[in-house]
Formats: structure tokens, C-alpha cells, sequence
């Protein structure tokens, strides 16, 4: 088994080792979403964070192998939904641990079109739609840059938060009241 080095040529740590290291942190459960020609499309990103306020940038690390990917790239577009508590399951389906995948993952009810054209769930703790302005391919990853025109957020929504392979809940100062 060869080991990848860094530049300095110290060996990296192997990816069981990397996903273990990464679930020391708490993280938010978001929903990353477009549509496009042949319906919505969608997977559970655990790296998503602001780059910029001027102009207000995210960033979201998307796989290469990702299904959603080519329709994000095509559509220009895509909304990260947060998830909120009692959400899991649909984290489970857009992280792929179920037999729901593309547009059978949306139910339609449960979802509405955002400005940009990006599916939307309307029951998340908040979404940011996003115009695509850049990607940067890097390594077996896509760095992804949008540009944030719409936003929206529930205040009394408790979040969905990833933790060392399990879902946890945060309370809210709203929903204590």
C-alpha cells in the first residue's frame, strides 16, 4: 500500500483515518440541491463554509464522483439547505444510505424553487440559493464557489448536527421558550 506524502514528505494519514480525525468536530447537516433537464438532484455535504462577505461567497467541497456535480455545473446553480432536527432520515437519503437517489429524493411537498431555480426545502432551518461563479478541481474533489442572492431562515428551528457518526440536536436559545 503506497502512502501519499505531503510536501514536506511526511506520510498523510490513510482516509479511514482521515473521516475518524474530521468527526472530532461538530458539524451542521446541509443538503446541497440543483435541478436541471432531468429533474433535481441533490447530497449531504459535511464542508460547507463562507468564503467572502463582499461579495458573499460559499464554498461547498463536492465530490468528483458525485451525481449531483454535472448538474450543478450545467445549471449554474444550487441551494444548501440546512438541515433541522428530526431530519435524519432525509440526511440518510441525501447521504446516500438509502435506496432514494436523484429525483426520487425529492418529495414535492416538501420542496420548493428557490430564485436561482435550485430546489429548496421548505421545513430546513435556512437555505442559501446560489448562482455557481467558479469551480477549482483539486485532488478527488471540487471546490465549489456561489455566489448567495436569496437566503431564508426558520428562528425557533433546532439544527441538525453531525458528530463522530451520529446526529445530534442543539437547542436554541427560541425553542427553550
Amino acid at each position: 500500500m503506497s502512502q501519499t506524502r505531503d510536501l514536506a514528505g511526511l506520510p498523510a494519514i490513510e482516509s479511514g483515518l482521515f473521516w475518524r480525525a474530521l468527526a472530532s468536530r461538530a458539524v451542521g447537516v446541509s443538503a446541497v440541491t440543483a435541478a436541471g433537464a432531468s429533474g433535481p438532484a441533490g447530497f449531504m455535504a459535511l464542508s460547507v463554509t463562507h468564503l467572502t462577505p463582499r461579495p458573499p461567497i460559499v464554498m461547498v467541497s463536492v465530490g468528483s464522483t458525485t451525481s449531483a456535480l454535472p448538474i450543478i455545473q450545467k445549471s449554474r446553480h444550487f441551494a444548501v439547505n440546512f438541515l433541522g432536527w428530526g431530519q435524519d432520515c432525509l440526511a440518510d437519503v441525501f447521504a446516500g444510505r438509502t435506496a432514494r437517489k436523484r429525483s426520487d429524493r425529492f418529495d414535492a411537498k416538501d420542496w420548493t424553487t428557490g430564485r436561482t431555480g435550485a430546489p429548496v426545502l421548505r421545513t430546513a432551518c435556512g437555505y442559501l440559493d446560489c448562482v455557481l461563479v467558479e469551480t477549482i478541481e483539486r485532488y478527488d474533489a471540487i471546490i465549489t464557489l456561489g455566489l448567495i442572492v436569496d437566503f431564508a431562515q426558520d428562528e425557533t428551528c433546532n439544527p441538525l448536527i453531525h458528530y463522530r457518526g451520529s446526529y445530534l440536536q442543539v437547542l436554541t436559545s427560541d425553542a427553550e421558550s
